[in-house]
């Protein structure tokens, strides 16, 4: 069974930090091409980041370009996204989803499991 777990979100102050991990089972990581996606209230599921398998390249939004980064640790099962100098337009529920393939990919039909999500707010 894969499951994808979601963890380390919270309420941080504008400007803060915050790390994301996704802990992966039921797949073999390094035959997947992870990302991570978000969703707003009100708004539709929206890209973030993806990494290729074995982590030979990365893609961000251009709203995170620069303050967001996303690693990948085969050995121990994890995807973690690395979020800095967040904003209030930060906040929302962010989703790790995995792919079978081995390109990143930013749409959300591309992704064939998903995690539950873990919230975060950022105040201003």
């Amino acid at each position: 069974q894969v499951q994808l777990v979601e963890s380390g979100g919270g309420l941080v102050q504008a400007g803060g930090s915050l790390r994301l991990s996704c802990a992966v089972s039921g797949i073999i990581l390094s035959s997947s091409a992870m990302g991570w996606f978000r969703q707003a209230p009100g708004k539709g599921r929206e890209f973030v980041a993806a990494i290729s398998w074995r982590g030979g390249s990365t893609y961000y939004a251009d709203s995170v370009k620069g303050r967001f980064t996303i690693f990948r640790d085969d050995a121990k099962n994890t995807v973690d996204l690395q979020m800095n100098s967040l904003k209030p337009e930060d906040t929302a529920v962010y989703y790790c989803a995995s792919r079978v393939g081995t390109v990143v990919a930013t749409r959300t039909t591309q992704y064939d499991y998903w995690g539950q999500g873990t919230q975060v707010t950022v105040s201003s």
